[in-house]
């Protein structure tokens, strides 16, 4: 069979500017909606008006409609309580028992902070910021809930410095208040599903080989396709540590793609699938027979926002805060598809329970 050659037809050039066609934005004529949209309709069930949309905030309207401190407690109250207050000391919900809000009585002379709510089941009384990170704090919650739209909005992230300078705060204050909101970004637990991409990689500076142990540090990515993921900051990249981090982070029914470690063979037996692509090779994608593809590339684009973030905003991480840095990263590639409003209306409710301080008490 003769074989001839035919010359390919151009290819017309897109509004942009390009020849190959590409999905991109501007060379769409449609609108595209945002895929997920963060509505409570709490005021619209009970008032019949247009519910709170977190589509709607930025940072323009946090600064100018929620600079007040009454304004943005509020708003913090229904990010965190979109159902109601419920109490942190017995997880009363008020349904049986309610939770009234205080305030003080014609003619009182004592007075009742404002915000303070009395749980019907326990009898005691809370705030919105009780068993949070934002418990203790004297940063204002305007300025708190402008640097959570800062983190959640900045894709390589943003140093303690930049919010210093930007919320009119001490860097210290700054720093910590960071590490909070990154804190607050842990504790998932929800097991990966589907197809799962695993890989590792080496954070810290370049030197001489004799120190690589000591700067550099290896973080596991865990990435559910088209889903969530999680980040582990592992000792060494051994058999044991990555047996563990796929038993806590991955459901045995997953598919998982790895690269060609030795590592990874005996820690994946247990699961549905393992498929390798031998970078060794320069394979870095493969169509299997049933269609489904094997790649590390998600984790592999990861690695590469979280190392700008480090070179870009950081500088320098140690051992010690390299997990709640890669949470934040973990937080916002498993919230990608939301608005920069949205993600923080997922994130607000993930300080329930948990508490860092900035020195562990003396006793």
């Amino acid at each position: 069979m003769e074989l001839r050659y035919q010359r390919p037809r151009p290819l017309p050039v897109t509004s942009s500017g390009y020849m190959q066609p590409r999905d991109y934005i501007l060379d769409k004529r449609i609108n595209i909606p945002y895929v997920y949209r963060m509505k409570n309709d709490i005021e619209s069930a009970n008032k019949g008006e247009s519910g709170f949309d977190a589509d709607d905030l930025n940072l323009i309207s946090l600064a100018q409609e929620y600079a007040d401190e009454d304004k943005a407690r509020e708003l913090l109250e229904r990010l965190r309580w979109p159902n109601g207050a419920i109490c942190p000391h017995c997880k009363n919900d008020g349904k049986v028992k309610p939770n009234s809000k205080l305030t003080p009585k014609a003619g009182s002379k004592s007075a009742v902070r404002k915000g303070v709510y009395f749980c019907g089941a326990c009898r005691k009384q809370f705030t919105v910021t009780v068993k949070t990170v934002f418990e203790g704090s004297h940063i204002p919650i305007s300025k708190w809930l402008m640097a959570w739209f800062i983190v959640c909005s900045s894709k390589k992230s943003v140093s303690a410095h930049q919010l210093h300078r930007m919320l009119k705060i001490t860097y210290k204050a700054a720093w910590f208040m960071a590490h909070r909101i990154r804190f607050a970004f842990g504790g998932d637990t929800e097991k990966l599903t589907g197809t799962v991409e695993v890989d590792e990689t080496f954070v810290g500076g370049r030197g001489d080989n004799r120190t690589k142990s000591i700067r550099q540090i290896p973080v596991v990515a865990l990435i559910e396709r088209g889903g969530k993921m999680h980040t582990r900051v592992v000792s060494s990249v051994s058999q044991k540590n990555l047996s563990e981090c796929l038993a806590e982070c991955v459901d045995k029914s997953a598919i998982v793609n790895t690269d060609n470690h030795d590592a990874y063979k005996p820690a994946l037996k247990e699961y549905k699938r393992h498929d390798v692509v031998n970078h060794s090779k320069l394979e870095y994608h493969r169509i299997n027979p049933d269609g489904s593809i094997a790649t590390t590339n998600s984790a592999e684009s990861f690695f590469s926002l979280l190392k700008r973030g480090v070179y870009g905003s950081w500088h320098h991480v140690s051992r010690e805060h390299l997990p709640k840095y890669a949470n934040e990263f973990a937080f916002r590639w498993s919230n990608s598809r939301m608005t920069d409003g949205a993600r923080m209306a997922v994130g607000i409710p993930m300080v329930e329970g948990k508490r860092l301080m900035y020195r562990k008490p003396a006793n």
